[in-house]
């Protein structure tokens, strides 16, 4: 659980690609200066996945000091559904991001085609 409700924080940002696990508060804090060209100290959290896209870790500055959160998903087969392009930070919503905390997808499920009268 974090301090503050995810709806309470300016932004969520997903690190896509995978991220080297053994990276502590700083060396995260870095990447996402140096990197991704943002400013860790801000009202933001910064969310991080292993290679086997099974563990994942959320970056926050909070008022005095960084918070990093990990959790780690168990079972057979479960892996965060993470956006693969490398280097590239994108944002999303509060809602995406409790739907990762519960092991689901970011992405919207895929509906049916919309029928027309030329279709029958």
């Amino acid at each position: 659980m974090l301090l503050k409700s995810a709806e309470a924080y300016d932004g969520i940002f997903i690190a896509c690609g995978v991220t080297d696990m053994r990276l502590g508060m700083d060396g995260l804090a870095h990447l996402v200066k140096q990197d991704f060209q943002m400013n860790p100290f801000g009202n933001y959290l910064f969310l991080f996945v292993n290679r086997r896209k099974n563990r994942m870790k959320v970056l926050t500055w909070d008022k005095n000091g960084f918070c990093v959160y990990y959790k780690r998903l168990d079972g057979d087969g479960a892996r965060y559904a993470w956006p693969e392009t490398p280097g590239e930070i994108r944002g999303i919503t509060a809602d995406q991001f409790h739907n990762l905390l519960e092991g689901l997808t970011i992405y919207p499920p895929k509906g049916f085609k919309e029928r027309t009268s030329g279709d029958f």
